[in-house]
């Protein structure tokens, strides 16, 4: 998750649609190469559990989820070691995790050979998902849109306009402008948000929120976003 002050980019930014992987559980093998901004959020991996990798899915996602808000077919967007991914497929749903972070996509694998669910995993860019060739009835984004540049952040919000259905669901946890010091990735403004999302979005719900992280002190104010296409 960390960006900010030196720190290294969100998995899930980056790859592309161009070269074969090892199959796991639920996927089809169609995984991307690996740019170097993935390489830097595989390093965190390889070395630890990085601060957003907190081994369940982040309580008002969940929440989110319990409530019936996940449907149809559900994309989860720079899905980590894919624990928002299992808990679609835990609920029955049709689920693909995309991540720039091999290491990251490989646990996420074995998390579901291990819990017996049928989730597929794809190392991919995820400025680049309309060449998945699918189209998405919700999208989860647990820390992804904050860690995009201006530039980025356009072409992604361009993305997931190509991929969802029309009256399907966005589902954006990401770090808040409210949260104090220059740890972390880059802050978000509400106003940012609505901006972002104006053309071809309609802003259901947007509020603080509680993002939970690994480090003291285990959590750091978020905005939670649900986003209607039109």
């Amino acid at each position: 998750m960390p960006r900010g002050g030196g720190e290294a980019r969100e998995p899930g930014a980056a790859g592309g649609p161009d070269a074969a992987g090892a199959q796991g559980a639920g996927t089809t093998g169609l995984d991307a190469g690996v740019p170097p901004e993935g390489e830097t959020f595989d390093a965190s991996y390889r070395s630890g559990t990085p601060p957003w990798d907190i081994g369940r899915p982040q309580t008002v996602l969940a929440e989110l989820a319990a409530s019936g808000a996940w449907r149809g077919r559900v994309l989860d967007a720079g899905c980590g070691t894919g624990e928002h991914a299992l808990l679609a497929a835990a609920l029955g749903l049709e689920v693909t995790g995309i991540d720039a972070a091999p290491t990251a996509i490989r646990l996420a694998r074995d998390k579901a050979r291990a819990r017996g669910l049928d989730a597929r995993f794809e190392l991919w860019d995820a400025l680049e998902l309309p060449s998945l060739g699918e189209r998405y009835d919700t999208v989860i984004d647990c820390g992804l849109f904050h860690v995009f540049d201006d530039e980025a952040r356009a072409r992604y919000v361009r993305a997931l306009s190509a991929v969802v259905e029309p009256g399907g669901h966005l589902m954006l946890l990401c770090f808040s402008d409210e949260q104090e010091g220059d740890w972390g990735p880059r802050r978000v403004r509400a106003e940012e948000l609505r901006s972002a999302f104006a053309p071809g979005w309609d802003v259901e719900r947007l509020e603080g929120a509680v993002l939970e992280i690994t480090m003291p002190p285990h959590e750091a104010k978020g905005w939670l976003a649900v986003l209607r296409r039109r």
